[in-house]
């Protein structure tokens, strides 16, 4: 009998790549259970380890740490998986998230926290490109809009897991278990990978160090201006230093980079022809307006739930049960579609029912309202879902070449996480800018003990419902950009 061993590298090539990328999901699924159940537990991370502060800005950087460092280093981790081989790097990334997570639970003050979370985003970057890369250079293009289908319905699937574990487990044991239940999962995750991921061709490459300072740079200025702007009044920080001149640094920073990107002849860290490919730059531009609202939506939601309602972490993820079961059913099915049709088919209608639902959601949120009817927009939400992960991180990947792979998932992948850190930064901006013009005056006594009392509850429902419309809008911004896709030819599904 011949072994395995002695098959032709023909043979081997051809095997199944599915065992793989139900390995790599193992881990991906952990990342995006983490960030869902931290936005369930902010609440409880805020009264535990900042109970004095009127801010909510403060513990909005557990989320926002994380998302930065993963947003900077999204690009080199991707140039490290064509470098090194994707298998490589997810398993160096893995273990830095597992133990991160190891940390978070540790942590007895919020900088520590922040400071860890900050850690497992860097873990979470060097993970992320190489799931994207593995199905680009082993999946045939005409049957990728399946392999991100599956990636979609992980992305359903941990929505429910998230706020349903992350509830029970804050109710029960604390906040700390959101970070501990990862520990399990990693080592599993470690083990799947390491048997059944195949070592990939790797290709040389220079890397790009002052591209990732300034990038780095950039975003840092950027996030730390609009989201401490209104904790300073928008007014001075430093001596002379006032918060706008923070962000118009950061603007132009990433004015430098951009023009750097452009000037680097060898290897720069953005390879800038990937955006000739018109339907790379477009679903790049849409997953930035996708992410930017999916994100920001979250805190304001959360803290209406438990704060303004009285709901415990543990019912308030409960209340996304329908938008988590219509993506993880419903993202499958649009995989397959998306094989077989343009994906503005898709697209269209999932944006709008996604902006629709969270007009739906605003609506909703004041103190009369039968929390039981956030089900609904929940729902529709889903649906919308459903129809644009999947399909834009396709038409995103599907023109990529093999050596070119890492690099065009790490843009990606860095654009979706620009997305998610500008607009948590930006939603927190708005959130304390409606709660300072609801609640003039507030010392922070009034969020300290949980539900909020009836005098304060409205006016904090009302700032929360004022800031749940920008992540609507962002949305629309998305369905301008997709209606400039261009259907891919036939040679190319």
């Amino acid at each position: 009998m011949t072994s395995a061993l002695s098959l032709p590298r023909s043979a081997v090539r051809e095997r199944s790549p599915w065992p793989a990328l139900w390995a790599m999901v193992v881990g991906i699924f952990m990342i995006l259970v983490d960030t869902t159940i931290v936005s369930v537990a902010n609440p409880a991370i805020k009264a535990a380890l900042d109970p004095a502060s009127a801010d909510l800005d403060d513990v909005v950087w557990v989320t926002s740490a994380y998302l930065l460092s993963y947003a900077t280093l999204l690009l080199l981790a991707g140039r490290l998986g064509d470098r090194f081989g994707p298998k490589t790097i997810y398993l160096i990334g893995l273990s830095v998230f597992t133990l991160a997570s190891l940390g978070c639970g540790l942590s007895d003050s919020l900088g520590t926290l922040i400071a860890m979370r900050a850690v497992q985003g860097v873990g979470a970057a060097l993970m992320t490109p190489q799931t994207m890369a593995v199905i680009t250079r082993t999946f045939p293009a005409a049957k990728r809009g399946a392999a991100m289908g599956l990636w979609g319905a992980t992305s359903g699937l941990a929505m429910l897991v998230g706020p349903l574990v992350g509830g029970l487990l804050v109710d029960a044991l604390g906040w700390e278990w959101i970070f501990f239940v990862n520990l399990p999962v990693g080592v599993v995750g470690f083990v799947l990978v390491w048997l059944v991921v195949p070592r990939l061709e790797t290709h040389r490459h220079r890397f790009d160090v002052v591209g990732v300072v300034l990038s780095g740079l950039g975003l840092l200025l950027i996030v730390f201006g609009l989201q401490e702007g209104s904790h300073y009044e928008w007014g001075t920080v430093f001596g002379p230093i006032t918060i706008w001149m923070i962000v118009a640094a950061g603007v132009l920073v990433l004015g430098c980079f951009v023009w750097q990107q452009f000037r680097t002849r060898r290897e720069p860290l953005v390879p800038m022809g990937l955006f000739r490919d018109r339907n790379f730059a477009v679903a790049n531009i849409a997953i930035a307006a996708l992410v930017f609202s999916v994100a920001s939506v979250a805190l304001p939601l959360q803290f209406y739930l438990q704060l303004a309602r009285g709901l415990t972490p543990a019912e308030s993820g409960l209340l996304l049960v329908p938008m988590a079961l219509a993506a993880g059913f419903l993202s499958p099915v649009a995989g397959r579609i998306l094989d077989r049709t343009d994906a503005r088919f898709l697209l269209i209608p999932g944006m709008l029912a996604s902006s629709g639902a969270l007009l739906w959601y605003a609506s909703l949120m004041d103190v009369d309202t039968p929390v039981w009817w956030m089900l609904f927009p929940a729902g529709l939400m889903g649906m919308g879902q459903a129809a644009m992960w999947g399909p834009l991180a396709t038409t995103a990947t599907r023109n990529l070449r093999p050596r070119d792979a890492g690099a065009g998932a790490g843009v990606y992948s860095t654009t979706r996480t620009i997305g998610s850190v500008i607009g948590t930064a930006a939603i927190a901006a708005l959130m304390q800018a409606r709660l300072q013009a609801n609640l003039p005056g507030a010392t922070g006594a009034e969020f300290a003990g949980g539900a909020l009392a009836p005098s304060v509850a409205g006016p904090f429902a009302q700032a929360m419902a004022q800031a749940a419309i920008l992540p609507a809008a962002a949305t629309l911004i998305g369905l301008v950009a997709v209606l400039f896709l261009r259907r891919p030819a036939a040679g190319s599904r």
